[in-house]
């Protein structure tokens, strides 16, 4: 099998690379050969390689930047997906796409499950619903994968963020009235192989019945600060965590105040770890 994996330098991407490794011969593209903004190029690479299978873990993720460059994140997020989706129609190629937690509002009670209905907040998680659209419309076979609050040991995220900040202060200010499941990006990457693996054993009727949407997080749920908590607890640092609103720490783009994702379809085909235990392995 002919893999092409977009986005390979990000952190679900980098994953991605070891993870799918024994599936297929594997074509890892970052934005220097794939770019996701030049449509033609996104074209071009596709009918070159053609992929019998397309992981796409590009996007654009600068969430408050977007609110500034719609157009750009649009592109990338929603109608690069589209290109993808039509290109690996016409080769009978599947597709693995990763969406996000944002598309939610967050005004949910409770976690949010794959039927609820989205409805942004953002610009980033607009465009991230339209490239989920795009995906299911074209009638491939796919997986989209939501999934929310990613980090690693690599690239720009929460965790390194907080480590280097404890680092320099004593204290760190941090919203405490969002809630979700931070997600280690292994994590995304090694479920996605295992869902990849059990696709490639029943062929196509293992699409027809288990393809389509799913939440992909980490269980159990937490706050920023709360999160923020825990690294200082696993790190042995003694930088002190104080709790604040979303308020007191504006954005260009509004978040929701609930992310929590709702993973009990996905579950039933593969186990996902508790938050607190991936946070350790990635930190080990």
């Amino acid at each position: 099998m002919r893999i092409l994996l977009t986005g390979a330098a990000g952190q679900v991407g980098y994953e991605l690379e070891r993870s799918l490794q024994g599936l297929g011969q594997v074509t890892a593209l970052g934005r220097a050969r794939m770019d996701l903004a030049k449509l033609d190029q996104v074209r071009d690479v596709i009918r070159a390689l053609k992929p019998d299978l397309i992981v796409n873990a590009a996007a654009y993720t600068a969430v408050d930047l977007a609110e500034s460059e719609p157009a750009l994140a649009r592109r990338i997020n929603a109608e690069a997906p589209d290109v993808m989706a039509q290109e690996a129609r016409k080769l009978g190629a599947a597709m693995v796409h990763y969406s996000t937690d944002y598309v939610f509002d967050g005004s949910k009670a409770g976690a949010y499950t794959e039927t609820d209905r989205p409805n942004p907040l953002n610009v980033y998680g607009q465009t991230k619903l339209e490239g989920e659209q795009a995906v299911a419309a074209a009638g491939i076979d796919h997986l989209i994968l939501r999934t929310s609050w990613v980090y690693g040991m690599r690239g720009k995220n929460f965790l390194l963020t907080m480590m280097r900040l404890a680092r320099e202060r004593d204290e760190l200010r941090v919203v405490s009235d969002q809630h979700g499941a931070p997600t280690w990006s292994r994590t995304v990457a090694d479920t996605t192989a295992v869902l990849l693996a059990r696709a490639q054993q029943g062929g196509g009727s293992w699409w027809q019945q288990h393809g389509g949407l799913y939440h992909l997080g980490s269980s159990g749920q937490t706050t920023w600060a709360g999160f923020t908590e825990e690294i200082m607890a696993q790190q042995q640092m003694g930088c002190n965590v104080v709790p604040i609103t979303s308020a007191e720490y504006p954005t260009a783009a509004r978040r929701p105040q609930n992310s929590v994702l709702d993973c009990a379809r996905l579950a039933t085909l593969c186990a996902l770890p508790d938050w607190r235990d991936a946070l350790a392995l990635c930190l080990k």
